[in-house]
């Protein structure tokens, strides 16, 4: 609930003419009470100050009804805020029934004076509304209106002239001398003490009790109460004369509105009502003007069918920081101000430090003394009647943090700003959607939670491998609670790791995903068929292909198979081809992991790599080298993924002997581009599929005098290049080393420049263990031809023809003490 300038208006309502104060009992006692209403509380949204002012002022006026700014759709909601399981920060959610994604938020925190005033008249039996306009109309506008969740944008429509926005904040703290708004703001209300006074350059001050927010205090505490409201009336019904509507002319619709629903509620319960809306609004409140009028503006304003409930809210998400422009910076700040009693510099420090202390950091008994002390030395030093939250921020920095940022930014984001996430009973109104959510939730045990937090899950675990599926069905339908994350460094497909962090935001997207389906299951269902069937792409049907697996959508698989091998069928280009072919092979073995039936997966992945086989020679000639670089990319992805099919329970005949064959072909040909000869040679030797001796032949028929530099360093980049082991390879064979040696000192000095940027870049990407020892071997120096010979003159050192098995067996004792197996001869034996 913003107020027309994004940053809320400050308090203030003029009473009518002709109140008078009477002395009257009611249920908080004897004491005088303002008669003669309806009594106009202007508040800042979120504001502790406003709120304690609110809570003051109703209980001295004892109104008969109370009206608050918020849309009236939601009256029947009211009553669940006195529910116990509603916890704020909590926000009423309205979103268009026909199209979800057009919605609106009006959040409210424990120390809103909206949320003050609606548990108020809760408590007390008063009956309480809202006088809004309808999100009916709000949700039917092009942008949404200011105080239903978003901002208007300050600039016109359609190419006109943008209109200045008004802070009345800011207009009126430059008025009485202050640069700072926002400290102004705090001096003047929100760190109101209990006896007033006027400070310099700002409105006087009540003599109001509000410290314990019952305002039952004495008889001038009673007849005070109500004073606040009037002390900035006159000043924010000047800056209504002087600005308008401040650059926001839908706020005069919004008025109309309000207008006609304080008329209504003046006729069922008299005068004897109190109104709590941002105090900009107050002067066109009490204005006099027709219902004629009100309703004339009011005509023909276009409108949707709405729903509206209550969702849990963040502290996060009231900061500006954070894309909401609800004018709070610091609701932890804001939150402690508006529940410490008293001594609430004292008592925040004692929050940073035990906050500190949880990290770890040296923070005694002694560091909070004196940080209250320097807080209050700042206040004094800047003129300010309290230490507000700079004062204690330089505090906490200087004495706590040694004047290190460090740790203060997690002081700003644990407390400053906070993590705390509201609660909402069942009893709430939600979309079958999101019932259906809410159950998995708890039947899972994933709690929704602010901040992110890290889960790990072994799917070979039932409970695991229903959060998993849950999650990934809800990130196909763009629900993004959870994102996969790197694992804590295993490569087993039976582990997974996401980072977890529920938004707000996030219930908009479960209404919006409410179309597809009544459960998360229906639903997912039914998007990936309709992905299915407007899928174009061969690789979007893969893709798809893969998350239904990892979601576990057993009726949606078949009908993204039929698409999926109807793309394959039609699409005759090779790289396409290699780009699908890998999601195909990981889908094989997710579906290994979640025991689902994979056979027509396997089928169309096998004819797949077929056609690869086939077209892919032909594909890696006549390439520049964006083209060479992207197609290596995909033969090494084809590669992997030829090994997971042949990973797989029944792979397909003769499947490793083509694709071998394919790398053969791309290494012995010239035609083909240097990258991608080197990296087929370079797959074919670690798959023991080439002898070293050929690796070498073909090496040095790459890097002969013959061939241009330009093309053997790409050579080099694809068979050593990366950081894929490529120079342990050159470490342990010097063979391979001695040829990369010769030709590098044999490129002539006009082509090294054209040259070197490749081989920085192959040799960039080694460990700095590797390219030292690599360093060192080439420092001991070379032989014509590239052999290279130790001091005592013994021939190079490489790979030798074949495996030697006893010096192998050799290792297998030592190996087997290191893991705690025994030997196999001592298996045998025993």
């Amino acid at each position: 609930m913003t107020s027309p300038t994004g940053t809320a208006a400050a308090p203030g309502a003029p009473i009518p003419p002709g109140a008078a104060a009477v002395t009257v009992t009611g249920a908080d006692g004897p004491g005088p009470r303002v008669a003669a209403g309806p009594w106009l509380l202007g508040v800042r949204h979120h504001g502790p100050g406003s709120a304690r002012a609110v809570l003051a002022a109703l209980a001295a006026a004892r109104p008969a009804a109370v009206l608050i700014e918020g849309p009236p759709e939601a009256d029947a909601l009211l009553p669940l805020a006195a529910d116990p399981h509603m916890r704020p920060p909590v926000a009423l959610l309205a979103h268009a029934v026909d199209d979800p994604g057009r919605a609106s938020f009006w959040p409210m925190a424990a120390f809103s004076p909206e949320w003050v005033a609606i548990r108020w008249a809760l408590d007390h039996g008063v009956p309480v509304r809202f006088i809004d306009l309808p999100a009916a109309h709000s949700l039917a506008f092009d942008e949404p209106a200011p105080g239903v969740g978003s901002e208007e944008p300050a600039g016109g429509r359609d190419g006109e002239e943008a209109t200045p926005v008004v802070d009345p904040i800011r207009v009126l703290a430059e008025t009485a001398g202050h640069d700072d708004p926002e400290r102004w703001w705090e001096d003047v209300v929100e760190h109101r003490p209990p006896t007033g006074t006027t400070p310099a350059g700002g409105p006087p001050r009540a003599t109001v009790d509000v410290a314990d927010g019952d305002g039952a205090g004495d008889e001038r505490d009673r007849g005070d109460a109500l004073a606040p409201f009037d002390a900035l009336a006159e000043a924010m019904s000047a800056l209504r004369e002087a600005y308008g509507d401040g650059g926001h002319p839908r706020d005069a619709v919004r008025e109309a509105y309000m207008r006609i629903r304080l008329r209504t509620a003046r006729k069922e319960f008299g005068d004897d009502v109190a109104v709590v809306c941002g105090a900009w609004h107050v002067p066109a409140l009490a204005g006099r003007t027709t219902l004629a009028a009100d309703r004339a503006l009011l005509k023909g304003l276009p409108k949707v069918k709405a729903g509206l409930t209550w969702v849990p809210w963040t502290h996060r998400r009231l900061a500006r920081h954070s894309g909401y422009g609800a004018g709070v910076d610091s609701p932890g700040w804001y939150g402690h101000l508006f529940d410490a009693a008293d001594r609430p510099i004292e008592r925040w420090m004692t929050k940073v430090a035990g906050l500190l202390r949880g990290e770890d950091r040296p923070v005694s008994t002694a560091h909070v003394i004196e940080a209250v002390r320097l807080a209050e030395t700042l206040a004094a030093l800047r003129g300010r009647p309290l230490a507000g939250l700079g004062e204690a921020t330089d505090a906490v920095r200087a004495v706590m943090c040694e004047g290190s940022d460090v740790p203060l930014a997690l002081v700003r984001d644990r407390l400053i700003v906070g993590e705390t996430l509201g609660e909402v009973p069942d009893t709430a109104p939600a979309v079958p959607l999101q019932r259906d959510l809410t159950r998995s939730q708890r039947t899972l045990r994933l709690r929704p939670e602010a901040s992110e937090r890290a889960l790990d899950l072994d799917l070979r675990k039932e409970t695991d491998a229903a959060r998993s599926r849950l999650l990934h069905r809800l990130r196909l339908l763009d629900v993004g609670w959870g994102e996969p994350a790197e694992g804590r460094g295993s490569t087993g497909t039976f582990r997974e790791s996401w980072r977890l962090s529920w938004e707000p935001e996030l219930h908009v997207r479960v209404a919006e995903a409410g179309v597809w389906g009544t459960t998360v299951l229906t639903a997912a269902t039914a998007k990936a068929e309709a992905g299915a069937v407007a899928a174009t792409a061969l690789a979007d049907a893969t893709a798809l292909a893969e998350r239904c697996l990892l979601a576990g959508l057993p009726d949606a698989l078949p009908v993204v198979m039929r698409a999926l091998a109807d793309r394959a069928a039609l699409d005759a280009d090779v790289g396409h081809l290699a780009d699908a072919l890998p999601a195909l092979a990981r889908s094989l073995r997710y579906g290994d992991v979640r025991s689902t039936d994979t056979a027509a997966l396997a089928e169309v992945a096998a004819g797949l790599a077929e056609r690869i086989c086939v077209g892919l020679p032909p594909a890696c000639t006549g390439l520049d080298a964006d083209g060479a670089e992207a197609l290596r990319r995909q033969v090494e992805a084809v590669h992997g993924a030829i090994g997971l099919l042949l990973a797989g329970a029944s792979p397909a005949e003769g499947l490793r002997e083509r694709w071998d064959a394919v790398l053969r072909k791309l290494a012995a040909r010239d035609t083909v581009a240097g990258i991608i000869r080197g990296r087929a040679t370079r797959l074919l030797l670690d798959e023991g599929r080439l002898p070293e001796d050929e690796a070498a032949r073909l090496m040095g028929l790459a890097l002969s005098p013959g061939t241009p530099p330009a093309d053997a360093a790409a050579w080099i980049e694809g068979f050593v290049g990366g950081a894929s082991g490529g120079g342990l390879l050159l470490v342990h064979d010097e063979r391979l080393l001695g040829l990369v040696d010769a030709w590098l000192t044999g490129v002539p000095a006009e082509m090294f420049t054209d040259v070197l940027p490749l081989l920085r870049r192959t040799f960039s990407a080694y460990e700095p263990g590797v390219r030292r020892t690599l360093g060192e071997l080439v420092r001991r120096g070379t032989v014509p031809g590239g052999a290279r010979r130790d001091d005592a003159g013994k021939a190079p050192r490489g790979f030798g023809p074949g495996l030697d098995r006893a010096r192998a067996d050799a290792v297998d004792p030592v190996l087997s003490l290191l893991i705690g197996r025994r030997p196999e001869h001592e298996e045998a034996a025993g």
